[in-house]
């Protein structure tokens, strides 16, 4: 069950810093659906790095994560992440979490507290990246928590947008709203085209690290 109860006032604060992500520091590039996903090389909450090539011939889903945004608390809370993370890598497909808060921001939580959540929350990501500096972020384009990419086994980017198509913090909404991303893996890993490859995403945005 999710707790988090916004105030109207606090909703209207992460509004306006929210679903197009065009506040101050937002993401300067975007990755193009149909091209070659940018390639990235990171550090995993355990200091391991990670990098897009070691999953060369597999799905990889990327889920931009921030614990303090109420989107992000939204899925999480309400197990709809999990659920879509486990229903994911049942099927082989890998997933990575991916943190671009920056170091100097209120919401950023160091490796080991950021793992400590994702455990907290039984969370089923095959990694929790840590882009500090942003640029695995900027690269794909990142604006929103959450934001979602799933790329092939080719390396190609099939998917980039929303986990679903209702841009609210109620968890309410859930049970009545499309999971883009649950739509496109049964699509791309069925080897068909993704029918909706590119949405709208939503959430608050990223707090990328000035340039």
């Amino acid at each position: 069950m999710l707790n988090f109860k916004p105030t109207l006032a606090t909703l209207a604060a992460f509004a306006t810093a929210s679903a197009l992500g065009l506040a101050a520091g937002a993401a300067s590039a975007n990755a193009t659906v149909g091209q070659p996903a940018p390639a990235f090389s990171v550090a995993d909450t355990n200091g391991k790095t990670v990098s897009l090539a070691d999953f060369k011939g597999k799905h990889v889903v990327l889920e931009w994560v921030n614990p303090g945004c109420p989107f992000v608390v939204k899925h999480y809370g309400s197990n709809n992440m999990q659920g879509t993370q486990k229903e994911a890598t049942a099927k082989g497909v890998v997933w990575l979490a991916v943190s671009s808060t920056a170091p100097d921001s209120s919401d950023y939580r160091k490796p080991a507290d950021l793992a400590k959540w994702m455990q907290g929350q039984k969370a089923a990501a095959t990694a929790t990246l840590m882009d500090d500096d942003g640029k695995v972020g900027r690269a794909f384009g990142a604006r929103t928590t959450p934001h979602m990419y799933i790329v092939d086994p080719a390396g190609t980017l099939v998917y980039a947008g929303g986990i679903d198509d209702k841009p609210t913090s109620n968890a309410a909404d859930i049970p009545g709203a499309k999971n883009y991303v649950k739509a496109a893996l049964a699509e791309t890993l069925a080897g068909k085209p993704v029918t909706q490859a590119s949405t709208r995403p939503y959430g608050c945005s990223v707090k990328y690290s000035k340039l």
